[in-house]
């Protein structure tokens, strides 16, 4: 008789693993269709469970765990502007612009959903989440800078900025993420230096920083 091969042992998850578990199931479901569009039934099945574990988990049903999976992707988001503090600030910035562009490709659906919003999953939690990407993004622009304390002119500048970001994110997907993503970045890098110049000429902290970003100050 052939010998058959053993049957793998049977490892029982510890509840961060099957936590961790269902939310990159969910994850990768909302990456592809937008969070009205998918069930609980549609992420156990996903994950390879049952659709009561995954109530065990999340009691709050779908609310919840798109919540879970939205925080968890905002987490990713936000450490995409995370740069070490060396070498040229617009560098940096294009580093960023790289991870975040990258994050927007493999989440596609996904981000669109969150940042069009209209879903029907969509509350004051979930929108509290999306803001707080924005004011953590824009708190590294300003380290990045050397920014301690930013006026109203240039919060403003760089708030617009990151709308900008997130529209031609959008657009771009629209587009058949066209142009190629690098070209997008370049295009970004030297929108945030436009904008930034127009703003020195009302704002004297702007002007000192763009200064010092071209080497006149």
């Amino acid at each position: 008789m052939t010998p058959q091969a053993p049957t793998p042992a049977y490892r029982r998850l510890s509840v961060e693993e099957r936590r961790s578990q269902l939310l990159g199931a969910a994850l990768d479901l909302f990456a592809h269709r937008a969070p009205e569009d998918v069930s609980l039934d549609d992420v156990a099945e996903a994950a390879g469970v049952s659709r009561p574990l995954v109530y065990r988990y999340f009691p709050g049903g779908k609310q919840q765990l798109y919540e879970a999976a939205l925080r968890s992707a905002a987490d990713e988001l936000q450490q995409c502007f995370d740069e070490p503090r060396e070498g040229p600030p617009m560098l940096r910035l294009s580093r960023a612009l790289d991870r975040y562009l990258a994050f927007v490709d493999q989440h596609g659906t996904g981000f669109s959903a969150l940042l069009q919003g209209g879903s029907v999953v969509e509350t004051s939690r979930t929108t509290a989440i999306v803001d707080e990407v924005r004011r953590v993004a824009a708190e590294h622009i300003y380290r990045h800078l050397g920014v301690t304390g930013p006026g109203p002119r240039l919060r403003m500048t760089v708030r617009m900025w990151i709308t900008a970001v997130e529209a031609a994110s959008l657009i771009w997907l629209d587009e058949g993420r066209q142009p190629p993503a690098g070209e997008l970045r370049d295009w970004l890098v030297e929108q945030f230096m436009a904008v930034l110049t127009v703003t020195a000429g009302r704002d004297p902290q702007t002007a000192a920083l763009v200064g010092a970003l071209t080497g006149e100050g």
